[in-house]
């Protein structure tokens, strides 16, 4: 599999991650099962997606015990990311970016994983209570203690606080410019896809040009891009589609073009509508890397698939012109 440099790091990894968040969190709790589980993160490592993505959130810390279980056997072959910065409670989760709970934090994390280090120490959330700067100068300090090899900022779902005014990450790049004052920014994990491109118009710029590398989080539109889901099929409760303004039945038929189109591309390589619509991810720059989320072994081979997936000038033309996604704001 094609390689991939988080950041401006020395850090290599395979050019499509694993996201281990289904396995134990948002997602439909009936299909989730701890060996199949462990089973689909050895396949993601046998397929060359090195980038296990994780969090301590994820359960809470059952998806890190998980990914531990996996690391205690092969760490060499993995390239470890987690997060900080969020707790769970009954019906609700806070952020937390206390220095002293961030470094508490890193070392229950290093314990439930079974390692030494953690390859990408990732802030979940930044607190409105403590200055940016200092849960970064936390997570710096863990760097230079040897436990975290490079930090990342998380700015998955900033789309529940945009602004009528302004862009969808404006927020976000004024954190990172904050942050960067005080130790380099190697990663960003936002969401990008067909079905969701606002990542393009100013965050991955802004990575590209300073060699920050751009973890593309829920490239497969929560699993809609893989044309494997039915319009008005419904969702388990706990579900997080069950909510999403573009799940709903009648936005799930309206949106279906974008799998055909992705469909018409897929026969042409001989691939599957999942493989492209990563393949897409893949081209929109060296520096991103997307981290398709699974719960089944055949699926984290299949999106490791994606990297050996060729899309022409051609290819790439007909799907940016495919229409926009639409939900029930719209």
């Amino acid at each position: 599999m094609e390689r991939r440099t988080i950041g401006a790091t020395a850090l290599e990894v395979g050019a499509v991650g694993l996201g281990c968040m289904p396995m134990h969190w948002a997602y439909t709790a009936s299909q989730q099962s701890g060996e199949g589980a462990l089973r689909t993160v050895h396949a993601a490592l046998d397929a060359g997606a090195s980038l296990l993505d994780t969090a301590d959130m994820y359960g809470p810390f059952t998806n890190e015990l998980l990914v531990g279980r996996v690391l205690r056997e092969r760490r060499a072959e993995a390239f470890v990311s987690t997060k900080c910065g969020l707790l769970v409670g009954d019906q609700h989760i806070v952020a937390n970016g206390r220095p002293g709970y961030v470094k508490r934090a890193c070392d229950a994390s290093l314990r439930r994983l079974q390692t030494d280090v953690i390859d990408l120490y990732q802030l979940h959330r930044p607190d409105p209570e403590v200055p940016v700067e200092e849960t970064w100068g936390a997570m710096a300090d863990l760097v230079a203690a040897g436990k975290v090899r490079a930090l990342g900022w998380c700015a998955i779902g900033v789309r529940a606080h945009r602004r009528s005014r302004g862009g969808l990450f404006d927020a976000t790049i004024r954190h990172l410019e904050r942050v960067q004052q005080v130790f380099p920014v190697s990663s960003v994990q936002a969401e990008l896809s067909l079905w969701s491109r606002e990542a393009l118009d100013a965050l991955a710029p802004w990575c590209a040009s300073r060699g920050v590398g751009l973890l593309a989080a829920m490239p497969l539109g929560n699993g809609f891009l893989s044309g494997t889901l039915t319009p008005g099929q419904g969702f388990e409760p706990e579900d997080i589609r069950a909510r999403h303004p573009r799940f709903t039945a009648e936005m799930m038929a309206a949106n279906q073009p974008i799998v055909a189109g992705l469909r018409r591309v897929a026969a042409r390589h001989g691939a599957t509508p999942a493989q492209v619509a990563l393949a897409w991810v893949l081209a929109q720059g060296r520096h991103v890397i997307p981290v398709p989320g699974t719960k089944k072994e055949h699926w984290a081979r299949e999106n490791a698939g994606a990297a050996e997936v060729a899309l022409s000038e051609g290819d790439l033309a007909e799907l940016n012109a495919l229409p926009a996604a639409r939900g029930s704001w719209d």
